[in-house]
């Protein structure tokens, strides 16, 4: 399986992971509001800090994203390009947050696809300080009780990453029991996936959110993506028994590459290593 020398040593713990409880809801983003802020309004107005949040079709302006690129230093694996800020409202195709704490504020990590004004079909990393809300669109969340996904410095890829720690509950009502997961560099996706829900006696999951990176893609249709940087997001998950009933991961994703080609499908189980991080929550459903 492919694989990316980072430039720290591996944790010897590669699922970073805290057992919680969460619920489902949707909300509207305000417009003429921070899209951080308008997520974090809507989590809190049902009781919760944070969670996970997908999203289709939204109106962005003013907004600044970054897209995945080469390292140009060589201290990580790969890195960020320069800021990209296209002009007028750019309209969202989909993608997936996370949103949690950084430096005791709340923060988000959300990776989409989108078409700005003049046209350009692109994707990326949104840039929470620079990305506005320009008119109201639905999301479906995903609140998350008693752990919050918090930035901390990652020694192995020498990023401030967003993991999943345990936090004091704030009494939001839950349905659900949770786990909120971070997967380390260099595994695969599906596969440490099913592994983990194996070892904690989960036979049936769903997957909420999904933000991260993957050494190239590998899909279901045939379809390849060569460069191995990119920035993806999950549409839709689930953990479940296959035809012979061993635990089968069905992931599909959404991503763009450090050459801008964008991909879209359901990923082959065993062919795709995280590059970076993978955070999502899995809602145990048996």
């Amino acid at each position: 399986m492919r694989s990316i020398k980072q430039p720290g040593a591996p944790v010897a713990e590669r699922i970073q992971w805290v057992e919680a409880r969460g619920r489902a809801f949707t909300f509207t983003l305000q417009a003429g509001v921070p899209l951080l802020e308008a997520a974090r309004r809507g989590f809190a107005a049902e009781g919760f800090a944070g969670g996970v949040l997908n999203f289709g079709r939204g109106a962005l302006g003013p907004f600044g994203y970054v897209m995945p690129a080469l390292s140009k230093t060589g201290e990580n694996a790969a890195f960020y390009s320069d800021t990209y800020r296209p002009q007028g409202i750019t309209r969202t195709k989909l993608g997936s947050m996370t949103l949690g704490s950084r430096a005791g504020a709340p923060f988000f990590h959300c990776h989409g696809l989108w078409t700005e004004a003049d046209g350009k079909a692109s994707g990326g990393h949104m840039l929470p300080d620079e990305t506005i809300v320009v008119e109201p669109f639905e999301v479906a969340a995903f609140g998350i009780d008693a752990a919050m996904f918090t930035a901390e410095p990652d020694p192995e890829t020498n990023f401030k990453l967003f993991g999943p720690v345990a936090a004091a509950s704030t009494g939001a009502r839950t349905t659900s029991r949770v786990f909120a997961l971070r997967l380390r560099p260099n595994q695969d996706f599906a596969s440490c996936l099913e592994e983990f829900c194996r070892a904690h006696g989960i036979a049936r999951a769903k997957i909420h959110g999904g933000v991260g990176s993957t050494i190239g893609a590998r899909f279901t249709h045939g379809g390849v993506t060569e460069p191995f940087a990119t920035e993806l997001a999950i549409t839709a998950g689930a953990i479940a028994p296959g035809a012979f009933g061993a635990l089968e991961s069905a992931l599909d994703v959404a991503l763009i590459d450090y050459t801008g080609g964008i991909a879209e499908g359901r990923l082959i189980r065993g062919g795709n290593p995280v590059l970076m991080t993978m955070e999502l929550v899995i809602e145990v459903l048996g």
